[in-house]
C-alpha cells in the first residue's frame, strides 16, 4: 500500500468520495486517509472543498434517516478546520466551460472549477475523469493504494 505524499503547507482539495470514505470509515481507505486528517488537525496543511460537498454527502444519510451519520458529516464539513468554498458565478461559468470541453458531470465540473479557483496543490479523488481537466493536480486514491 502506498501513502499520500502531501508536502507541508499544501492546499489540498478533496472531492466528495474522500469525505465519504473518511466519515464512513471505508476499510480499504481508512489507513491511507488518516494522515491527511491528522495533518489538517495539526495545522500542517489546509483542506478545502466546494460547498457542494455538503449536499452530496448528506443525501444518503438523510434518505436513510441516519442522524448519527448526518451529524458526523456536518461536524467534519461545518465545524472542523476544513474550509468550504462558496459557489459563485465565476465558478459556475468555469464549470460550464469544463462541462462543454471535458464532458464532466455538473457536480464534478463544479468541484474542478472550485479547485482551480483556489489554485490547490493537490486534488484528491477516486475519479479518473478529473484527469481531463488541464492543470488540475489530480491524485487518484486507488492508484496511490496500488503503488
Amino acid at each position: 500500500m502506498g501513502a499520500l505524499n502531501i508536502p507541508a503547507s499544501s492546499l489540498v482539495y478533496v472531492d466528495t468520495s474522500i469525505v465519504i470514505y473518511s466519515v464512513e470509515k471505508f476499510p480499504e481507505y481508512v489507513l491511507l486517509l488518516a494522515p491527511l486528517w491528522l495533518r489538517l488537525q495539526a495545522g500542517e496543511i489546509e483542506i478545502v472543498s466546494s460547498e457542494l460537498i455538503l449536499m452530496e454527502s448528506l443525501v444518503l444519510p438523510l434518505r436513510n434517516s441516519n442522524s448519527i451519520l448526518t451529524n458526523a458529516y456536518e461536524l467534519l464539513l461545518l465545524s472542523s478546520e476544513m474550509r468550504l468554498i462558496p459557489i459563485n458565478q465565476s465558478i459556475l461559468r468555469q464549470a460550464a466551460n469544463l462541462r462543454a470541453t471535458t464532458y464532466l458531470k455538473t457536480p464534478d465540473a463544479i468541484h474542478a472549477a472550485t479547485a482551480s479557483s483556489v489554485s490547490c496543490n493537490q486534488f484528491i479523488t477516486n475519479d479518473k475523469g478529473f484527469r481531463n481537466v488541464s492543470g488540475l493536480p489530480v491524485v487518484i486514491l486507488n492508484e496511490v493504494l496500488a503503488s
